[in-house]
């Protein structure tokens, strides 16, 4: 990749049971790279040429997931581009709320969970991809309000 390039750009959606009142999240176990084998994120990939980013987004959840979603508001990341990955990628992640398919591991993953976002443990201790835990903090920031 030239030095100059722009990062890769992935798209990625933190899932609730409704976006008017959330109040679990649908999180994903990862099967592939090894080196993020067994741990949990958000659901979502890689924007290819000619994609925009939501159109990404539903694309990648059809495909992972076997779901369509509606979009609600993006969580906020600290850069431009979204939240740092890696020195190559950014990632973007929307709230979203499942329309039409019932999620099933499809791709890439092995399980899928339903997690409460309040008065549960469960969901800050499970083993998170190390760049997704700082989107799960500012997701529970923008379930709760400030």
């Amino acid at each position: 990749m030239p030095i100059n390039s722009p990062p890769q750009q992935i798209v990625g959606a933190a899932i609730v049971n409704s976006l008017l009142s959330p109040t679990v999240l649908l999180v994903a176990r990862r099967t592939a790279p090894a080196q993020f084998a067994g741990m949990w994120e958000f659901p979502g990939g890689k924007v290819e040429p000619g994609e925009t980013v939501t159109g990404a987004l539903h694309r990648e959840l059809r495909e992972e997931l076997g779901v369509d979603v509606r979009l609600g508001a993006e969580v906020p990341g600290p850069l431009p581009g979204g939240w740092p990955l890696n020195a190559r990628a950014v990632m973007r992640v929307w709230l979203a709320e499942v329309i039409a398919g019932e999620p099933a591991p499809l791709e890439d993953h092995d399980e899928l969970r339903w997690v409460r976002l309040t008065g549960s443990a469960e969901l800050e201790e499970l083993n998170w991809i190390p760049a997704d835990r700082p989107i799960l903090d500012a997701l529970n920031l923008c379930v709760k309000g400030p």
